[in-house]
């Protein structure tokens, strides 16, 4: 028959380190332990530490921990960026700051219309003043007209023309209604014309009465 093999003493700590965890069956005892030493299998050995219940990590494993958290809270701070200072408005001189709002350029002084003189008018009917040019506009529609009249007159006052006849048509027949004969006023009134045109008045008779007029044109 084989002999038992007696246990050696670090087989005997291990195994009363694991006999204090487990319950034991009914009839049986946890093996005793006194005075740092146990009794297992008859044989007296030392006891096994009782575990602490905070246990302390191994210095380099707390190294490598303490590291990591220091890592991501640095990578956390960078992902979010600082908030951009306010603008130092109140920093900036008060002479050197852009106004929000600024008052629009002073227009050129645009010129009055005056009217022709009656004497001056009866002149132009009979021929005693000389008409220097002329352009016909009846038969352009009203965007055409208004730049081929604005195209003329500056041809007129770079001539050094002083009375010119602009025939725009009565507006009588049927389907016209004189439009153009209605726009040349505003035209007149507007500041692309002022510089050029000094006074206008309907013509006489012989050049065309209402359908036409006698244009001043303004010196350079």
């Amino acid at each position: 028959m084989r002999r038992r093999r007696d246990l050696s003493d670090e087989e005997a700590r291990l195994w009363a380190g694991i006999a204090r965890q487990t319950q034991p069956l009914p009839g049986k005892v946890v093996p005793e332990v006194a005075a740092g030493k146990q009794i297992v299998a008859g044989k007296a050995v030392p006891a096994a530490p009782a575990p602490s219940r905070k246990s302390a990590l191994p210095k380099a494993i707390a190294r490598r921990i303490a590291a990591a958290v220091s890592a991501s809270a640095v990578k956390t701070a960078a992902a979010s960026p600082e908030p951009m200072p306010p603008h130092p408005t109140s920093a900036v001189p008060a002479a050197t700051r852009m106004p929000a709002y600024q008052a629009p350029a002073l227009k050129r002084k645009v010129p009055t219309l005056h009217p022709i003189e009656r004497p001056v008018t009866r002149k132009l009917g009979k021929g005693r003043l000389a008409i220097e040019g002329r352009i016909d506009l009846h038969d352009k529609s009203q965007i055409v007209a208004h730049y081929a009249l604005l195209g003329f007159l500056r041809r007129a006052q770079a001539d050094g023309m002083r009375h010119v006849l602009v025939i725009t048509g009565r507006g009588a027949s049927f389907g016209s209604r004189g439009v153009i004969k209605r726009s040349l006023p505003h035209w007149f009134d507007t500041a692309e014309f002022r510089p050029l045109v000094a006074g206008f008045e309907p013509a006489e008779r012989g050049h065309g009465g209402d359908g036409a007029f006698y244009v001043r044109v303004r010196r350079r």
